[in-house]
């Protein structure tokens, strides 16, 4: 298993890929870790039996939604590095020239995709943390906070990525039906990060 300082170094490299749609999965599965913590430590706790089942399900749909953004990692990786490899083809005849733009096309097509599933999945971490503060453990608000910033972060981050492949991607339908979705995913992180820095801060 690669260790975090490893992915850092890899990151920190001159080198293209990891960037930053692989970065922001790697934080959104942070988030997603703390709050299967906060959910294992409310479950095991005898004295919150009212709240166990609901515990149960969050540390499920955490560590399901963890597992899915280091898939969504490679998946952002491996969609660069088609890029960089369209990149590279050859252009010295009109043949060479379109067979290149065609590839380079598909290979963007799939570096936007790749962070829009990304964001679906940190919008589905954010709104873990919201609904991991009905489990009532005031001790651990700061993790559920923390989460909660993380997955939107990742989602923002994730927006990034998506629009600076729509710069050069020349299928306007397909651009607009992903901007769409981005602008729905955006507008939802936003109103579950103000909730959940709501409930922290009144508690």
């Amino acid at each position: 298993m690669e260790r975090i300082d490893e992915y850092l170094q890899a990151l920190a490299s001159e080198a293209p890929i990891p960037g930053g749609g692989s970065a922001a999965t790697v934080v959104a599965a942070h988030g997603a870790a703390l709050v299967a913590m906060v959910a294992r430590i409310c479950a095991a706790n005898p004295k919150r039996a009212a709240t166990h089942e609901l515990a149960k399900r969050l540390v499920r749909e955490a560590d399901l939604a963890r597992n899915e953004l280091l898939e969504a990692r490679s998946r952002d990786e491996s969609a660069f590095a088609r890029v960089v490899a369209a990149q590279a083809l050859p252009r010295n005849t009109d043949e060479a020239k379109a067979a290149r733009t065609s590839a380079l096309q598909a290979s963007l097509a799939g570096a936007a995709y790749a962070p829009l599933i990304a964001a679906r999945l940190g919008l589905s971490v954010l709104c873990l943390a919201h609904e991991a503060l009905e489990l009532e453990n005031e001790h651990l608000l700061s993790d559920l906070g923390c989460a909660a910033e993380f997955a939107s972060s990742a989602v923002r981050a994730c927006a990034y990525n998506v629009r600076i492949n729509h710069r050069y991607l020349r299928d306007a339908d397909l651009v607009a039906e992903q901007r769409d979705e981005l602008i729905t995913i955006e507008q939802r992180r936003v109103s579950v990060l103000a909730d959940v820095r709501s409930a922290i801060d009144a508690s």
